[in-house]
């Protein structure tokens, strides 16, 4: 299965502004990334995969339509799963975007791959 096309158009509206903003197929979906970290990104399974700080995780807990994120059988620290029904309005979908590009925008740039920072 192909990750939604539409929202990957919806969530390109809402980072296109963002500086440092690149997209990569990645996880079998569309990843957006800042300054080479991901922010969040359409997933093949609906919805929306998102970063987030490990360590601000439990202040997520009991939001309705995020879940835990699994591959291979294990959980990963710092991503949630957001369901396709909680992202129905530009609204709900930028507030759940930011969370992801605030994250990445709190870590150090990673090295282009001439092995130039993406900051020059």
């Amino acid at each position: 299965m192909a990750y939604d096309a539409d929202l990957a158009a919806r969530m390109r509206d809402v980072v296109r502004a963002e500086p440092g903003m690149a997209e990569r197929l990645m996880f079998g979906g569309l990843a957006f990334l800042v300054h080479g970290n991901l922010t969040v990104a359409a997933s093949f399974d609906g919805g929306l995969l998102l970063r987030i700080d490990p360590e601000q995780a439990e202040s997520l807990d009991g939001e309705p339509h995020l879940r835990d994120v699994e591959m291979r059988r294990r959980g990963m620290r710092g991503w949630r799963r957001v369901d396709a029904e909680a992202l129905d309005t530009d609204d709900a979908l930028r507030h759940w975007v930011s969370h992801g590009v605030r994250y990445a925008r709190s870590l150090a740039p990673k090295p282009s791959p001439s092995g130039k920072s993406p900051h020059g």
